[in-house]
């Protein structure tokens, strides 16, 4: 593709703050590196994931209010983190973690465990320590369409 024909569709899922590298042809048909904001299929398909992310926070968040699982359960579904890889953040063993997804073991957490927590999810430990009683936002980049 030519450079001039680069794809420009930015449908504000990231509000202007990414570019993508893409290599396209100038004028003398030498490649170059051409930024984009995106294309209409990939927009599609971004959006598709980040509602499917939302419908994940929502149902934890619900599971959470009904006392089925801890804090921990939100945050892992708004953030994307999967056992290992919260273990990995926050060098807590996986079964330590899955112990820690069950309500009644979470509110034994002390300071400590739950500051280590706090930072992988970017709040404060007295947020974690609890949540749901201050409300956070379950959406994410392009959900308002």
């Amino acid at each position: 593709m030519r450079r001039d024909q680069v794809p420009q569709d930015d449908a504000n899922l990231m509000e202007g703050r990414s570019r993508e590298v893409c290599y396209a042809v100038d004028e003398k048909g030498n490649y170059v590196q051409a930024h984009s904001t995106g294309w209409e299929p990939k927009n599609a398909a971004l959006l598709q994931a980040w509602e499917q992310i939302n419908e994940e926070a929502e149902k934890a968040r619900l599971d959470v209010q009904e006392g089925r699982v801890s804090p921990l359960a939100f945050f892992m579904a708004k953030f994307m983190f999967d056992l290992k890889l919260l273990s990995e953040y926050t060098d807590i063993p996986k079964r330590k973690i899955k112990m820690h997804l069950d309500p009644l073991h979470f509110k034994k957490l002390d300071e400590a465990t739950l500051a280590k927590y706090a930072y992988a999810f970017d709040i404060t430990a007295d947020d974690l320590a609890n949540w749901p009683a201050k409300p956070v936002s379950t959406r994410f980049p392009g959900s308002e369409r």
